[in-house]
């Protein structure tokens, strides 16, 4: 069965770097330059996982994600990787040894000279590889192997599960340092009940799946709304709207700072997040909502300049 797909050109003889790579973070990004520092001119490759494995064996405990898969790969190779290579996880490639995925993916297929891993890597059946073995068995094989140490800032290690409850707990800022950009969240601008448009704030309403997206928490951020090519400063409000009477879905909707006229219904967007401005609050009508409005949009306009 082939399940592995290239994204770019097939390399013979390259440095692999490998890992789910979900934030591509900078524990990910030490993993990354590690791995071009040692592959000599070869090349480098980034062999990732699709879907999580958690999706597989506990589809309930599954973490979102931090990055869609094109967004993934997109960054992987911004960050100096010269081919992807899509692996696709399943029960049948789980129960594969430890030594069937060093002699199957990493020898036979990728045809490695040597691969860089984070310290916590496993691999094979019941994880049953370790990063020790690894390295043995490149010095049976042939290829070099290194692990890199995991990533501290702030007296914790940098991980996509610390990233996520962060974002998840509205901690924009946090998350925005340990991934070395600001967090995104994509998908395609839907209908909603544009009260937006008939207040004078029309937004930008983005279909999400909210069991793959990470999602901050409820309230109003400053970021970016981007749609295609362009890119605006924005004003984001998650939530459920509570000021209005009637029961909503929690949406996400970007007010696109200083623009008019904009037509952006089914068209994807990405919105990034930049910072918290405050919690989502109920206010008592209107015309106190529509003054904590404009000072969202004014405090959003100067820190997005």
């Amino acid at each position: 069965m082939n399940r592995l797909q290239w994204r770019g050109e097939q390399i013979v003889g390259a440095s692999v770097a490998i890992g789910i790579f979900d934030g591509v973070h900078l524990g990910h990004q030490a993993i990354l330059t590690r791995a071009k520092e040692i592959s000599g001119g070869r090349g480098l490759i980034a062999l990732t996982f699709d879907p999580h494995p958690t999706q597989i064996f506990a589809p309930d405990k599954a973490p979102t994600m931090l990055l869609s898969l094109e967004r993934r790969i997109e960054l992987l190779k911004e960050f100096g990787v010269d081919a992807v290579v899509v692996c696709e996880f399943d029960r049948e490639f789980a129960a594969e040894s430890p030594e069937d995925f060093v002699a199957e993916i990493l020898l036979k297929r990728l045809q490695i000279s040597s691969v860089v891993v984070g310290e916590n890597f496993t691999y094979g059946h019941r994880a049953a590889g370790h990063v020790g073995d690894l390295i043995a068995s490149g010095r049976v094989n042939n290829f070099f192997a290194e692990e890199v140490p995991l990533k501290e800032i702030g007296g914790a290690i940098v991980s996509s599960t610390r990233i996520r409850a962060a974002v998840a707990r509205g901690d924009i800022e946090n998350a925005t340092k340990l991934l070395s950009r600001p967090h995104r969240v994509e998908g395609v601008v839907v209908h909603g009940e544009k009260r937006g448009r008939d207040i004078g704030y029309p937004t930008a309403n983005l279909g999400y799946s909210a069991t793959m997206n990470t999602i901050p928490a409820d309230g109003v951020y400053a970021g970016w709304l981007e749609v295609e090519a362009e890119r605006w400063p924005a004003a984001i409000s998650i939530g459920t709207n509570p000021t209005f009477a009637g029961e909503r879905t929690r949406q996400v909707e970007a007010y696109a700072l200083d623009q008019v006229g904009l037509e952006l219904y089914d068209r994807r967007a990405r919105v990034d997040f930049g910072w918290r401005l405050r919690d989502t609050l109920k206010f008592d009508g209107l015309d106190a909502l529509l003054d904590q409005m404009k000072k969202d949009c004014d405090q959003a306009r100067i820190l997005t300049q």
